[in-house]
């Protein structure tokens, strides 16, 4: 078999069982099972694929084809123009979320962050990478999501500057910071049935869903700016494209100004931010 046919089988493969995108799926499964570039998929599609080769292959197209995400089946997910080692601890980063990254970086630089349910900890090593004098904290409740935080933090050169603390949000959070950024479960517990398999058998339950009408973890995030916001300071959320006015009404009652909701690339509400006064 050749790296041509190989695509075509497995492309073929994906598209019968239904999976969106069934072609870049096989691309990017096929390159990591021959351990090459995605682009050599293009330049050499003459390529042999040996048999081991070909057995890693179909081996992750199985997986895929039971709903796996793929970022699951290579441990990793690219973000912001980096690579982030991803488990089945850890919710598997979105998209969507570099709009709160955007959002951060046309603001000032903080001299301190903290990343509040880090889970891999995609947003506060992506904006330490980008901030190269600012330092942070990354909070999360799960000791192994911290461990993937503290693995993701030392490959992309930030762990000398960011903190590791487990905590139930600012539970045995101290001092304040220039900006809090918190990407917090989200789904409401009605949305929850008619989630996707690829999240619904994957992401942990607890990086999902607070339960209820999803905005309980908003409620813990704005009441925190008080003890923990500098004055000046920004909080960035990520939300739920229908949560924009809950979330910028719980903001506005706890006392933070210049409330704006921000829409993603699709133009839905994706991230909402406010002002310390």
């Amino acid at each position: 078999m050749i790296l041509r046919q190989a695509l075509m089988e497995g492309t073929r493969a994906l598209r019968d069982v239904g999976i969106p995108g069934p072609e870049r799926d096989a691309r990017l499964l096929l390159a990591e099972a021959l351990g090459i570039s995605v682009s050599r998929l293009t330049l050499e599609p003459d390529l042999p694929v040996s048999t081991e080769e070909a057995s890693r292959f179909h081996h992750m197209l199985a997986r895929r084809a039971a709903r796996e995400p793929v970022s699951r089946i290579l441990g990793r997910r690219s973000f912001w123009g980096r690579d982030f080692e991803v488990t089945p601890d850890v919710l598997d980063p979105r998209p969507e979320t570099e709009s709160l990254i955007e959002t951060a970086l046309k603001g000032p630089a903080p001299e301190r962050l903290i990343d509040l349910g880090c889970g891999s900890g995609i947003i506060a090593v992506t904006l330490l990478a980008e901030w190269p004098k600012a330092t942070g904290v990354a909070v999360d409740v799960s000791a192994p999501c911290l461990d993937v935080t503290a693995r993701n933090a030392s490959t992309h050169g930030v762990s000398g500057r960011l903190t590791t603390l487990k905590s139930d949000w600012f539970a045995d959070v101290t001092g304040s910071f220039d900006l809090i950024v918190s990407n917090p479960p989200y789904i409401t517990e009605a949305e929850m049935a008619h989630l996707s398999p690829d999240v619904a058998l994957h992401d942990p339950h607890l990086a999902l869903t607070p339960g209820g009408d999803g905005l309980a973890p908003y409620h813990v995030l704005a009441a925190g700016c008080g003890r923990h916001l500098a004055p000046g300071g920004r909080i960035l959320v990520e939300i739920g494209w229908q949560q924009g006015p809950d979330v910028a009404g719980i903001f506005n009652d706890a006392g933070l100004t210049d409330v704006a909701i921000v829409p993603d690339l699709d133009g839905r509400d994706r991230v909402v931010c406010g002002t310390q006064p």
